[in-house]
C-alpha cells in the first residue's frame, strides 16, 4: 500500500502538470478560451458515454493487468503528445483527438486503479485506504500545478508531457509487485465463481445492463447519486463562485483568490486525514456532511470581508473532503466484488453528467443572482433538499404497518426444536 500510494502521488502530480500545461497549450495554439473549455469537455465526454463499458471490462479482466495496461497506454499518449509538441506538429484537431483517447482509456483506468488500491488492505481498512488516496490526490494536485510552471519555464511544454508519461510508466512498473491481501483475493475468487455460475444460466444477464439495473435497484446508491449531484451543481464549483466573490463584492485581487485556493487545498487535505479514520460510513453521514457544507456555503456567501471568508472556507473544504471519502467508501464497498467495476462505471457516467451540467447551470444562476446570491441559493437548495429527503424517508419508514401476533401458532405433528437447532 505504501508503494501504491507513492506511485499514485507521482501519477497525480504528472496528470495535474499535464492538465495545467494542456490549457496553456490550447491557448497558445488558438488564442481562444472557448477552445480551452472545449478541450476539457472532449476529454470528459467519454466518461459520460463509455464509463459503464469500462467498468464492465474491469469486472471481466484481471485487475492488476488491466490497471498496468491502462497506465501504459496513458503513458504512450503523453509521450506521443510530447513528441508532436517538440516537433512543432501539434494542431488543435490532433490535440482534441489525443484528449478524447485519454478520456476513453480513463474509463477503464479509473475503476481499475481504485479497486486495485482497495485490494491491498483488509476490508475494515478500506475507508482508511480511500482517505489516504484522497490525501495523495490533493497533494499530487498541488505538486503538479506547481511543477507545471517550473517545467514549462525551464524545459518547455514538451517536457511536461514527457514527465507525465514517465509518471505513468512508474505506476506500470510498480503494479506487478503489489500483493493483494488474502481476504481480497478470496472475495474476488468468490465473485468470479458467482459470475461464472450466473453466466452459465442463460436467463441471467451479467452485461453492462446488469450493472445499471443493480445500481438503480439500490436506493442508497440512487440517494448517494442525488446528494452528490446537488453538491456538484450548486456547491462544489468554488473555483468559479469564490473567484467572482473575491474579485467582485469583496474587492480582492488575484493574490487574495490565491490565498482562498490555498486554504481550500489545506482543508481538503485535513478532510482526507479525518476521512481516513472512518470505519463504517453511510449515505446518511454523506447527506449530513453535504447539508452542513450547504449551510457553511450560505455563511460564506454572506461574508462581509475576506478575513471572515477565509475562516469559513477551511471547514467548507474539510466537510466536503470527508463527505467525498465517505461517499467513495460506500460506493466501493456496497456492491459485491464481481459487480464493483460496473457500479463504478455507472458512477463515472453520473459524475461526468453532473460535471458537464454544473458549470453552465451555476453560471446562469450567477448571472441572475450574482456571486453572493449563487452561493446562498445553492446552499439553501442543498441543505433544503437533503433535509426534505430525510423527512420523507422517516415518514415512509414510520408509516409501515406493524403486524403483531396475538397468539402462538400451534404446530401439529412436528418434533420439538432441540438446542442445537
Amino acid at each position: 500500500m505504501r508503494w501504491w500510494s507513492v506511485a499514485n502521488f507521482v501519477s497525480n502530480a504528472g496528470t495535474w502538470m499535464q492538465l495545467t500545461v494542456q490549457n496553456l497549450l490550447v491557448l497558445q495554439i488558438t488564442g481562444s478560451a472557448a477552445a480551452t473549455g472545449l478541450s476539457m469537455s472532449v476529454q470528459a465526454a467519454p466518461g459520460l458515454l463509455m464509463s459503464l463499458a469500462g467498468g464492465a471490462a474491469v469486472d471481466r479482466w484481471p485487475r492488476k493487468l488491466t490497471a498496468a495496461v491502462s497506465q501504459a497506454l496513458l503513458g504512450a499518449v503523453a509521450f506521443t503528445t510530447a513528441f508532436l509538441v517538440a516537433m512543432d506538429q501539434l494542431n488543435l484537431g490532433v490535440l482534441m483527438a489525443l484528449a478524447a483517447v485519454t478520456g476513453v482509456i480513463a474509463t477503464v483506468d479509473g475503476p481499475a486503479c481504485a479497486l486495485l488500491g482497495n485490494d491491498l488492505v483488509r476490508t475494515e481498512d478500506v475507508p482508511s485506504a480511500i482517505g489516504v488516496g484522497s490525501l495523495v490526490h490533493n497533494a499530487g494536485r498541488l505538486a503538479g500545478a506547481a511543477l507545471a510552471g517550473v517545467t514549462v519555464g525551464f524545459l518547455g511544454t514538451a517536457a511536461a508531457y514527457a514527465a507525465n508519461g514517465f509518471s505513468f510508466l512508474f505506476v506500470t512498473a510498480v503494479i506487478p509487485f503489489l500483493r493483494p491481501v488474502a481476504g481480497a483475493v478470496r472475495a474476488r475468487s468468490e465473485g468470479r465463481a458467482a459470475k461464472a455460475a450466473v453466466a452459465a444460466d442463460p436467463g441471467e444477464d451479467m452485461s453492462m445492463r446488469e450493472g445499471l439495473r443493480y445500481f438503480l435497484r439500490r436506493p442508497r446508491l440512487v440517494a448517494l447519486a442525488g446528494i452528490t449531484g446537488l453538491s456538484a451543481v450548486f456547491g462544489r464549483n468554488y473555483q468559479l463562485t469564490l473567484a467572482v466573490l473575491v474579485v467582485g463584492p469583496l474587492a480582492g485581487g488575484a493574490g487574495a483568490f490565491g490565498t482562498v485556493s490555498t486554504v481550500l487545498a489545506v482543508g481538503g487535505i485535513l478532510g482526507a486525514v479525518l476521512g481516513a479514520r472512518l470505519r463504517r460510513p453511510s449515505v446518511r453521514l454523506v447527506g449530513a456532511l453535504a447539508a452542513a457544507g450547504g449551510v457553511l456555503q450560505i455563511v460564506a456567501g454572506l461574508s462581509p470581508s475576506l478575513a471572515i471568508l477565509l475562516v469559513i472556507v477551511l471547514p467548507m473544504a474539510l466537510v466536503e473532503s470527508v463527505s467525498d471519502t465517505a461517499g467513495t467508501t460506500v460506493l466501493q464497498t456496497d456492491p459485491p466484488p464481481h459487480m464493483r467495476g460496473r457500479v463504478l462505471g455507472v458512477w463515472g457516467s453520473v459524475r461526468t453528467l453532473w460535471g458537464l451540467a454544473g458549470p453552465p447551470a451555476l453560471g446562469l444562476l450567477m448571472e441572475l443572482a450574482g456571486a453572493r446570491g449563487a452561493l446562498v441559493t445553492g446552499g439553501l437548495l442543498i441543505a433544503g433538499a437533503i433535509g426534505a429527503g430525510y423527512v420523507l424517508r422517516e415518514r415512509r419508514v414510520t408509516a409501515k404497518p406493524v403486524v403483531v401476533r396475538t397468539e402462538e401458532p400451534v404446530l401439529t405433528g412436528q418434533p420439538g426444536l432441540s438446542t442445537a437447532a
